[in-house]
């Protein structure tokens, strides 16, 4: 039987644009989650440039390790290890966290682990209440849209997956598309409070074909499409048209996601990744899991968020657990979140 969680961990998140470090105790109680956004920077870019990223986030990381420790009331010799997300995400980036923790691991002599992105996301659910297992959770964030079935941690299988952009992608591309700034969810979010959601008939892509599997190019091209039409939609009808094209995504997210409910048998739901902020997807997936007996978890928006504290979940189960990584520890800028099942035999 798996151990109980014991440590008290610093971990660090470096995938994308934040950089962030955490301390958490017991893999549950968050003493401090520090993250440094990189947002005004990419903003006149219109997304993020992986170079730039890649210098803030050497400029940021001694920081926010500091801050972490500091909110934390710790010194570093208090910490009984380090946990780093080594992917997916972007190389350069990734190594900037890992290298901060390996130097940590091996400056303290205390163990290290490399945590999966996604992985972080689906139990970061768990530092504020627990869910059972099992349970389907829906990834949603720029470069992910994913459906899984959870049976622990460590213990994952994929229902369906985009097949093209990612929920948080397409948001962002059509953000820019309509002259909206970056981050391109945030500012469609807030025009859509005020918008009509059933002004613009946009497509549901690949809801009926069978499967768990998401599309949104085609959406984003609908979207494209309209505008060129109707150029006037992007002054006077551009709340109708963010609250009509967020409709759209929303519902083929809910729609999906009520289909592997309905096909598992499995009552219970996390949704989680950046897009689970957007206040549309969570008063769908809230009407939904009310409608159909569903029990719906979804973390608070600074947990949604890309984070540190969320990372040091599955870390202080597998360093509790024996398994720890070497100082070869690498970046995995793709890393499906199936292969971890490999870690588990492995220790068995």
């Amino acid at each position: 039987m798996p151990s109980l969680f014991f440590m008290l961990l610093l971990s660090l998140e470096s995938s994308c644009d934040e950089t962030a470090a955490a301390v958490v105790s017991d893999g549950r109680t968050v003493l401090s989650n520090i993250v440094a956004s990189q947002i005004s920077v990419h903003a006149e870019y219109g997304g993020v440039v992986p170079e730039i990223a890649s210098r803030q986030h050497l400029e940021a990381v001694s920081l926010v390790i500091e801050q972490a420790l500091a909110e934390a009331n710790l010194d570093i010799s208090r910490i009984e290890g380090v946990a780093v997300t080594q992917g997916p995400g972007l190389a350069g980036a990734l190594l900037v966290g890992i290298s901060a923790a390996k130097g940590l691991s091996l400056g303290r002599g205390i163990p290290l682990v490399g945590v999966n992105h996604i992985e972080g996301h689906l139990l970061a659910v768990f530092l504020e209440a627990p869910v059972e297992f099992p349970f389907i959770a829906l990834a949603v964030s720029g470069g992910h849209s994913h459906l899984y079935r959870v049976d622990g941690i460590g213990r994952y299988t994929t229902l369906g997956q985009t097949v093209d952009d990612a929920a948080g992608e397409a948001f962002d591309k059509v953000a820019k598309l309509i002259g909206l700034p970056y981050p391109g969810g945030v500012a469609i979010d807030r025009l859509a409070t005020t918008g009509n959601p059933q002004a613009i008939k946009f497509p549901r892509p690949l809801v009926n074909d069978g499967t768990f599997n998401f599309s949104f190019s085609g959406l984003k091209t609908a979207v494209l499409t309209h505008v060129k039409k109707f150029p006037e939609s992007k002054e006077e009808g551009i709340n109708d048209l963010a609250a009509s094209f967020q409709a759209a995504v929303c519902d083929v997210l809910t729609r999906k996601t009520a289909a592997a409910i309905a096909a598992t048998g499995i009552k219970r739901l996390v949704v989680a990744g950046g897009v689970a902020c957007n206040s549309a997807l969570r008063r769908s997936m809230a009407e939904f899991a009310a409608a159909n007996g569903v029990e719906l978890s979804i973390p608070s928006p600074k947990l949604c968020a890309d984070n540190a504290a969320m990372v040091a979940v599955p870390g202080d189960f597998y360093l509790a657990n024996g398994y720890s990584s070497g100082f070869d520890l690498d970046a995995l800028p793709v890393w499906p979140l199936d292969r971890l099942a490999v870690r588990l035999k492995e220790k068995s």
